[in-house]
């Protein structure tokens, strides 16, 4: 393996990462928009109030995904092994 093979498998790797937390992101961003629009239209400003609907959404989303999730990374381990070429 080259210096040029390890640079893409490591790129692969970062977009994978990306694309794996890219829903649980994206979850807790909503929520957490949507909560604090209605906590400046009420003008109530209480930090731990964004906290637990945060946690939830993004645990649901991550339940949701979770096989998805796990055929990407399965999917990249075959594809690195199957790299591995033995001496």
């Amino acid at each position: 393996m080259d210096t040029r093979e390890a640079i893409d498998i490591v790129s692969k790797m970062f977009t994978l990462t990306l694309t794996i937390l890219a829903p649980i992101l994206g979850a807790g961003l909503m929520v957490g928009l949507t909560i604090a629009i209605f906590q400046s239209v009420t003008q109530i400003q209480e930090m731990t109030l964004t906290f637990i609907p945060k946690m939830l959404a993004m645990v649901m989303v991550l339940l949701y995904f979770m096989p998805w999730m796990f055929s990407k990374v399965i999917d990249f381990t075959r594809e690195v092994f199957a790299l591995i070429v033995p001496p």
